[in-house]
Order: C-alpha cells, then structure tokens, then sequence
C-alpha cells in the first residue's frame, strides 16, 4: 500500500469520526456546556426562582404617597410655600367657608364649585353654632372631601399612618375594609381637629394642582400680514 493511499485512508476514518460524533454518538464540549446552561434555567423556573432579572409582580400591593404637610403643621415645612402656607393657616382659623370653598375649586375646577361649597359650609357652619353653639354640621359636609383628596393622589390614610409610626391599627388584608375604615377616620380627623384638617387638605392641594383661575385657554399666535405694495400702472 502506497503512502498517498495511507492518507487517504486516514482521511476517511477522521471524516467517519466526525460523522459520529455528530450523529449523536458522542457530543462535543460546546454542546455539554449549552445542554447544561439551559438544564440550570429549568432547574431555576423549577424550583420558583426567576432566571432573568426580577420584574415588578402584578397584584402586588402599591406603596400610597405621603402627605406633604402634616395634620398640625401649621406653617407649613418653611419651604417655597410659606407665604400660601400662612395665608392657609389665617383663612383657616377665621374663615374655614372661603378656603373650604377653595379646596372644591381646586379639585372639581367647575365654574360654581367655590360659590356652591362656600355657602353650604357657611350655612351648616351658622346653623351649627347657633343650635348647639360650635361648629358640629359642617364637618358632615367637609370630610368626604378627605377621602376624595387621599383617593385621588393615593395618599395614605389615617390608620396607615398611624400603623406605621406607632405600629398600631394594623388593618386587614382586605383594602375594601381597610378603605372603610380610612373613611371612618376621615370623619374623625374633621370632627375632632375640623381646621386642622382643612389646612391640611388646602396645603396639599395648593402642592399639587394650580389655581384653576391660572389654566387660561391656549392660544395660537398668528403671524403679521405681509407688506403689500401696489405697483403704478403699465401705459
């Protein structure tokens, strides 16, 4: 046997070695170390644990904003809104209709809304006084706009303030009951610290929304008319 026919034997016995292997005989590194990467991924999702990086779990509970002001800070937090925070705090004390009035304005911007919710809480307010001499009807009137301030920028209530500074009234898994009885405390912060309360709900919204007085309509500028000339007459 000739050396040329040695090598061509070789050559066909390495071709049959490769043909092996990838028919499945043997497989080689690269494939053991894929075949064990993806093995390890299912292992992962196997046991509950994620094999790419964590996303935000859907129906899990969402952490609720915190009030700006506290329910006794009078002056405010001696920021950018002092001046409006003392304004807040003598409208309050001296005339808890017109900034009741104001918060209606800024939450429901109608055209009445200041007009409607001043004169109801001034009307409770006379009644009030004058049967049971303090300020016991208007309250009924304004605590449901608590509520609807905390719902509206998801702001924490009372039970879930107090539960996370003291740790106590701790609520139920169950957020219809816990809203239930958000809206109870409502009730309780305005019956027991009424312009406490009101300046707390007229500071949060003097933060968070304009003065519906400042939303003017937009506008398109147009341009100046071109200058026209007028050419004299061909004879």
């Amino acid at each position: 046997m000739t050396p040329e026919q040695e090598q061509a034997i070789e050559e066909q016995m390495a071709l049959l070695a490769e043909s092996k292997i990838y028919a499945g005989e043997k497989e080689p590194e690269t494939k053991n170390v894929e075949a064990k990467s993806e093995e390890s991924e299912n292992t992962e999702v196997a046991n509950g644990l994620p094999a790419g990086p964590v996303g935000p779990v859907i129906g899990a509970p969402v952490s609720r904003n915190t009030w700006s002001t506290g329910l006794f800070s009078c002056l405010g937090s001696q920021d950018e809104f002092l001046s409006s925070d003392l304004e807040v705090c003598i409208v309050g004390t001296f005339a808890p209709g017109v900034l009741y009035g104001g918060n209606m304005q800024r939450m429901f911007p109608r055209s009445n809304s200041f007009s409607i919710g001043c004169l109801s809480y001034s009307s409770l307010y006379f009644l009030g006084t004058c049967l049971f001499n303090m300020n016991i009807l208007a309250p009924c009137l304004s605590y449901p706009s608590r509520t609807a301030l905390r719902r509206k920028f998801n702001l924490q209530g009372t039970g879930e303030n107090l539960a996370n500074t003291f740790g106590c009234c701790q609520g139920a898994n169950d957020e219809s009951h816990n809203e239930r009885c958000e809206s109870i405390l409502d009730g309780a912060v305005h019956f027991l610290c009424h312009s406490c309360a009101l300046c707390q709900e007229s500071r949060e919204l003097r933060r968070r929304l304009p003065h519906p007085g400042f939303n003017h309509p937009a506008y398109l500028p147009l341009a100046p008319p071109m200058e026209q000339r007028m050419g004299l007459p061909t004879v």
